[in-house]
């Protein structure tokens, strides 16, 4: 089918953006952690004057990516990569399942409606049994219990919705769990470098070299910046989601009931009855399956 098709389509594209950003990944911290070659100094001339003092402290200055990748370590590097890059992936999946053309694909409304005008009820039921779209599990439920009524058929779709609606909502909350971790880690390497900041003071026996304590301080601060980095977009796209699916359920309900309801009174146009043979029919088979 074609929204199958499409799934796998997602799939793959998900895939691969996955092994790309973990390759771009591996790749720069291989490139940033790889020693600089040391190039061996020219011979001074005579008369050439001495270097300066400012150009001595030039040489001791480090890049600011390297400093960055340095102090916050490999333990909590490599944590917050794993959390980065899942992080990633699940607003991957959710931009992409979070659609008003995936939740209600139009391809699917239009053949639905044309064969419901066409009183092929039973068809229409196949077709969609046949789709795992949100409009047509919703519709699946409802047409399995029209034979009782329109009410009871809307019951059954308002219970179908919320069941959808709590599938996709579990993805999206991992992203609000991202985003409560997130700072909670971050205070774990606050408290982890001011641990180790004290334990250089209490080793020193004299005045401990600020480089030492220095280092301690920077692991502490950096950590925190990338908890904290990485709670902004887990709490800012937890919140976009979430009010996306709700506008998406409400929607997504609200056509399947226009749907539901025209097929309900197109059954009654010959008959006159509550509902027609063929709409008895195709709900009996859905009770029987």
């Amino acid at each position: 089918m074609q929204l199958q098709s499409s799934g796998k389509f997602q799939q793959f594209m998900l895939s691969m953006m996955l092994s790309v950003s973990m390759f771009c990944f591996v790749g720069i911290i291989s490139l940033i952690t790889l020693p600089t070659p040391a190039f061996a100094q020219e011979e001074k001339k005579e008369g050439e004057p001495a270097p300066e003092e400012g150009a001595k402290q030039e040489k001791g200055k480090i890049n600011p990516v390297v400093h960055f990748f340095q102090s916050i370590g490999w333990v909590f590097g490599m944590m917050f990569a794993v959390i980065s890059v899942g992080m990633v992936a699940l607003i991957i999946i959710l931009v992409l399942d979070l659609r008003l053309g995936e939740a209600v694909p139009p391809a699917f409304v239009e053949e639905f409606t044309d064969m419901v005008n066409k009183r092929q009820f039973k068809q229409a039921y196949d077709l969609c049994k046949g789709e795992s779209s949100y409009i047509a599990r919703v519709l699946t439920a409802g047409m399995g219990r029209l034979q009782y009524g329109i009410e009871d058929a809307r019951e059954a779709m308002h219970a179908m919705s919320d069941s959808v609606k709590v599938g996709k909502e579990s993805w999206n909350s991992y992203l609000g769990v991202i985003g409560t971790l997130g700072p909670l880690l971050g205070l774990v390497g606050t408290v982890s470098g001011m641990i180790g900041a004290f334990r250089k003071l209490g080793e020193s026996t004299k005045a401990p070299e600020a480089s030492a304590l220095a280092s301690e301080i920077s692991h502490a601060l950096v950590v925190t910046l990338v908890g904290v980095g990485i709670a902004v977009p887990a709490i800012f796209f937890f919140t976009v989601f979430k009010n996306r699916l709700t506008g998406l359920s409400v929607n997504t309900l609200n056509l399947a009931d226009d749907l539901l309801t025209q097929m309900y009174h197109n059954s009654k146009k010959t008959t006159g009855g509550p509902a027609s043979p063929s709409v008895e029919r195709a709900s009996t088979g859905v009770q029987a399956k």
